[in-house]
């Protein structure tokens, strides 16, 4: 590619949805009809539950619903993707609620097969399971099995689906929406005072100049400290929620919810949290070798992230679309063939904006639906690190729409950041072989922050949300404060005594999103550390590509212990999560010599 070239910078979602309000209309007829058609047809019936080629029959009709429809029409998914460019429209979450609304009333018209399907016996589950004929729905039959003592009836199920928006789903859209609208004047240090978006302000927090970056954490803590108590009562709500779902669901703990979905074992996850946790010295010393580096005795919380030394901070969104496409056609011809089309086609949403949300993700929907990704590029190394980051999972989820059918359609949270962070890793050694010198250590540095804060402090998050939920289901309620110095324990924990607790990192729970999304983060922790090892043996054997093509686009089909156990990983091990540690203790100490031998501390 022409890096001087010029690409779409915002989505181009008529390639979803682009009809008449009449055609529209239509649209959710069908989905509705078909919905009630299959339901109609296998609702009422028992043989399907016994008879394994009649079941092969009801799950093809299943896919073919859950290919085409699901639990979101085109119509629905278009929506989706408005509220997550202009949070503040009225209109459009006007439309999309009632999108939601019929959503819910697919689901629950649904939902009766896969309960059907749970409450077949153990000794029938078996036998099927183990029938030639239903070889390709093996996996997704058994993880409905593996779920069934956790479902409810029916009718109970149908109540939980239509109190979701309610008891959870309007809470963090509330927080979510009263954020994207803040701004504020801050200096940039380029034009003085001048306002800007909420995402903008978070991007400053890092800035590498101390005035621009304490501006903006002052603005920061101003506008957490405004939703404070509203975010309290969010947050309360959604963990009372949570205990309530647990409480029907009959699970003993309120991670087990989370990795029963997962497809993993509750010792994996067990393991892996206490093996890093028994390394938090690594980045214990890696902020105090910042500090050192900085000529600073202790870090502010704000300052944890910013960048040591002289990176670019004025890449051009041309600039980065090369630096990637550079690795992932040196990488695998698909893995180019798939990012170009990301970034040629509009499917990428790139610069920030007022009411767009903040942050970045990679969203899919149906196995017939294309892949978007979100950024809020500003034109620094880490908006290219998100780049390759995003556009990792829309190449997994490309690969497994290219070999999966619909049910297998997905990725086990586990392993949804593994191909993200691959691609994230190899693009940050592609900057570093880029640069000179002089700008080794500041990259080096630079690597080792975002294995800190991909690994130890997603896993820091993991536990103050394990002692979150335990607190709450103890004393019934919590106050700001209390969730404060909860927040405030766990985040010292990791970063040691050479980061400060400074006044306002109470609140900065607030808008970390994916504390709401129940444990999801320790799939950032597993990713990266995964994604290690799957880097050292392409570094070894640059055929592996191919095994790591075949695990991208696995989906569900299998389950991760499988999955990484036909490639000679054994995820149950403490010993592997220690090995992708080291890899991080290894850079750590070869950082710490350079700086030694540079005279810098």
């Amino acid at each position: 590619m022409n890096q001087n070239q010029s690409y779409p910078v915002e989505w181009d979602l008529s390639k979803i949805f682009n009809v008449s309000e009449s055609q529209a209309a239509r649209e959710r007829d069908r989905w509705l009809d078909r919905t009630l058609q299959f339901a109609e047809k296998w609702r009422d019936r028992q043989d399907y539950l016994e008879n394994p080629d009649v079941l092969v029959d009801a799950l093809k009709e299943y896919e073919a619903w859950a290919g085409q429809f699901g639990d979101g029409n085109n119509e629905w998914y278009y929506y989706w993707l408005r509220t997550q460019l202009n949070q503040a429209d009225p209109d459009i979450k006007a439309r999309y609620n009632q999108l939601h609304e019929l959503s819910v009333r697919i689901q629950n018209e649904m939902q009766f097969f896969t309960l059907n399907l749970a409450r077949i016996p153990v000794t029938k589950q078996r036998e099927l399971l183990g029938h030639k004929a239903l070889v390709k729905y093996r996996h997704h039959l058994e993880r409905i099995f593996v779920l069934s003592p956790h479902l409810l009836g029916e009718e109970a199920e149908r109540v939980l689906n239509m109190k979701s928006a309610t008891s959870y789903d309007n809470w963090v859209k509330m927080i979510s929406g009263f954020l994207s609208q803040e701004k504020a004047l801050i200096n940039d240090g380029k034009a003085g005072k001048t306002e800007k978006t909420f995402s903008e302000i978070t991007a400053l927090l890092d800035d590498a100049t101390k005035a621009v970056r304490d501006d903006a954490v002052r603005a920061f803590n101003i506008i957490m400290d405004k939703h404070a108590l509203a975010a309290e009562v969010e947050l309360n709500s959604i963990l009372e929620n949570k205990k309530t779902d647990d409480e029907l669901r009959r699970f003993s703990r309120p991670d087990e919810a989370r990795h029963l979905s997962d497809d993993i074992e509750t010792e994996i996850i067990d393991t892996l949290v206490d093996t890093v946790v028994g390394r938090f010295d690594i980045p214990r010393r890696y902020y105090e070798l910042k500090a050192r580096l900085m000529g600073l005795s202790k870090l502010q919380y704000h300052e944890r992230n910013v960048p040591y030394g002289l990176l670019p901070t004025d890449y051009k969104y041309e600039d980065a679309v090369a630096l990637v496409q550079r690795t992932m056609d040196s990488l695998d011809e698909e893995f180019g063939r798939i990012f170009r089309l990301f970034v040629q086609g509009g499917y990428i949403d790139v610069y920030p904006r007022a009411g767009k949300k903040s942050g970045a993700f990679c969203a899919h929907n149906l196995i017939s639906q294309p892949t978007y990704i979100l950024v809020n590029f500003n034109g620094d190394m880490r908006d290219i690190l998100t780049l390759a980051h995003e556009a990792g999972h829309g190449i997994n989820n490309e690969l497994i729409r290219q070999s999966g059918h619909a049910l297998s359609f997905g990725t086990p949270l586990a392993t949804a950041e593994v191909a993200s962070t691959f691609f994230e890793d190899l693009v940050l050694e592609e900057i570093r072989h880029e640069s000179g010198d002089e700008a080794s250590l500041a990259v080096a540095m630079a690597k080792l922050n975002d294995d800190i804060s991909t690994i130890f402090r997603q896993i820091a998050a993991y536990t103050f949300e394990t002692e979150l939920h335990q607190v709450f289901r103890e004393r019934g309620y919590l106050s700001k404060g209390d969730i404060g110095t909860l927040f405030q324990k766990h985040m010292s924990a990791y970063m040691g005594s050479a980061v400060e607790q400074s006044a306002g990192s109470e609140n900065w729970w607030i808008y970390w999103s994916h504390l709401r999304t129940h444990f999801y983060v320790y799939s950032y922790a597993s990713g990266l550390l995964i994604s290690k090892s799957l880097q050292h043996r392409v570094k070894q054997d640059k055929a592996f590509i191919c095994k790591i093509k075949e695990l991208l686009s696995a989906g569900l089909t299998e389950s991760p212990r499988q999955i990484f156990g036909r490639l000679g990983l054994d995820i149950t091990e403490s010993k592997f999560w220690l090995d992708g540690l080291n890899e991080t203790d290894r850079l750590l100490k070869q950082t710490e010599q350079t700086a030694k031998q540079l005279r810098l501390i």
